[in-house]
């Protein structure tokens, strides 16, 4: 038998194409976990169950077991690939800076290259991420259907169907009305005296469900004194994909911005995102696509945390209200920004910013994890509800579109009145002029 890369004899049999793709993908970056366990509470998933596989430290067990060829069944690797909620949290807790990120991508992504026979909800997952979410016209469809659906209140008929089924629904999220899907101008010229010129970054899902968050961002830049472009062939950042496993087609996405956005890269400040998903993603997109990637990645800023550098200056409107800032895990966690969002909230005159248990903690919406994993998703998701109906605020404010979206089924299933917004919104409003 052949030498493994750990030196342990290749043992033949079920899963050899998944071990050999493992042992290039990530075997070398499993030596890196010193297996100390400090990222045991910080996971999500382990809080919930109790066991050590649904840990970080335990799925690592599993992917370097496998790959070195002491486990010979894949199926709990599998089974535990896919159950991460991927927040990186353990990333914060590591003391030894192993990148569980990347792994958990590389692992999905040979696991679903090895697969002989994808289940159907695989296949519905595979086909929406492929053929709907980056192709606007289509997106756009399906996202008009649904006004429709419940502009007639036709919605309400989910009550009929079965209880997984009628969860799902639960989660659609409120569609805005179509001028809040107008694509935004091209060009915003600064306001006052101009400080320089940055581009937003659209995304897929934003324009659709989230415009007025784009829209607010790209009026407090212009207002901060940002010429503001938005480039018009961008496209979707390939989040989704990549933690779902198809990295190779993130990578052709990953391609298209970088051919976007690169072209006006040395006349730009900084390309702006108000979704901490996707700017994570560009920011890690040369371990993606090499170093094109890399040159697109140092030019992706999260807009809180640009605009939290950039200090503006500028006269901010009282808004009377108690706001809940919580975390988003890719921009807290994957971007290593906390205190920024925060500062900026406390700027804002008569705003209480009130503090709520374990804010940093994921809140189970994970991409589409509540849709194909909603049980899990419910039990993450109960105790950040508790701990922000025991605070009591107005307004929830966080930065990631999932998150919101998830937040606000929750607490409309516990029938509170808390309403969640993007941070940038409340800047807006802020920075909003007087009318006469």
């Amino acid at each position: 038998m052949a030498s493994d890369a750990g030196g342990i004899p290749e043992r033949e049999g079920v899963g050899s194409g998944l071990r050999e793709g493992l042992r290039a993908a990530i075997y070398s970056k499993t030596l890196d976990c010193v297996h100390c366990g400090l990222c045991l509470q910080s996971c999500p998933t382990y809080r919930v169950t109790g066991r050590e596989t649904a840990s970080p430290r335990g799925r690592i067990y599993l992917m370097r077991g496998f790959a070195e060829g002491r486990l010979q069944d894949p199926e709990l690797l599998v089974e535990e690939a896919f159950a991460c909620l991927g927040c990186r949290a353990c990333e914060t807790a590591c003391p030894s800076g192993v990148r569980y990120g990347e792994m958990l991508e590389r692992t999905r992504a040979v696991v679903r290259s090895e697969e002989k026979d994808a289940s159907l909800s695989t296949k519905i997952e595979r086909f929406a991420l492929r053929e709907i979410v980056p192709r606007p016209r289509r997106l756009g469809i399906l996202v008009g259907l649904l006004r429709w659906v419940q502009a007639l209140r036709l919605d309400r008929l989910s009550t009929l169907l079965p209880r997984g089924l009628r969860d799902r629904v639960a989660l659609a999220p409120r569609v805005p009305p179509r001028r809040e899907r107008r694509r935004m101008p091209l060009l915003t010229p600064a306001e006052g005296v101009r400080r320089g010129r940055v581009a937003l970054f659209e995304g897929c899902v934003m324009p659709e469900l989230f415009g007025r968050v784009n829209d607010a961002a790209r009026l407090v830049l212009s207002r901060a004194g940002y010429e503001v472009i938005v480039p018009r062939n961008q496209g979707c950042c390939g989040a989704l994909h990549a933690h779902s496993g198809e990295i190779g087609f993130a990578r052709e996405l990953a391609l298209r911005n970088v051919r976007a956005f690169t072209g006006e890269l040395g006349q730009l400040d900084a390309i702006i995102v108000t979704s901490a998903g996707c700017s994570a993603s560009m920011r890690e997109a040369e371990s993606w696509i090499g170093e094109s990637g890399g040159v697109l990645a140092d030019g992706v800023r999260d807009v809180l945390d640009f605009l939290d550098d950039a200090r503006p200056g500028l006269p901010l409107r009282p808004i009377p209200k108690r706001v809940c800032y919580d975390d988003a895990c890719h921009l807290v966690h994957a971007q290593g920004v906390a205190a920024g969002p925060r500062r900026l909230l406390q700027a804002i005159p008569e705003l209480v910013l009130v503090s709520h248990r374990n804010p940093e903690a994921c809140c189970g919406a994970a991409g589409i994890y509540n849709l194909t994993r909603p049980e899990m998703s419910r039990a993450v998701l109960q105790p950040k509800i508790d701990a922000l109906i025991e605070a009591g605020p107005d307004l929830v404010a966080t930065a990631n579109p999932g998150c919101a979206m998830q937040l606000s089924a929750g607490l409309a299933a516990r029938h509170s009145e808390i309403g969640v917004v993007h941070p940038i919104e409340l800047l807006e409003e802020a920075t909003r002029p007087v009318t006469a």
